[in-house]
């Protein structure tokens, strides 16, 4: 069976827009420490409630923000 990977997209957005994490932080009111980790894929789940303040700070959609990435069969 195939693993699945959930890779947020944040730090290429912010890439995209020119943004820094405090920019983040003011148009959104997410803590530095919850960008900085989204941004860097370095955590395994995000609440909806964070999901809900990036897509309005942002004027994203979770799609925009969450990319899905099917990984090949693990060799056996």
């Amino acid at each position: 069976m195939n693993e699945l990977l959930i890779r947020c997209r944040l730090g290429d957005i912010m890439k995209e827009r020119g943004l820094q994490n405090k920019d983040v932080v003011a148009l959104t009111g997410v803590s530095r420490n919850t960008i900085t980790s989204l941004a860097g894929n370095a955590t395994k789940r995000i609440d909806y409630d964070t999901l809900g303040a990036l897509c309005n700070g942002l004027d994203v959609t979770p799609g925009d923000l969450l990319e899905y990435m099917p990984q090949s069969k693990k060799s056996r």
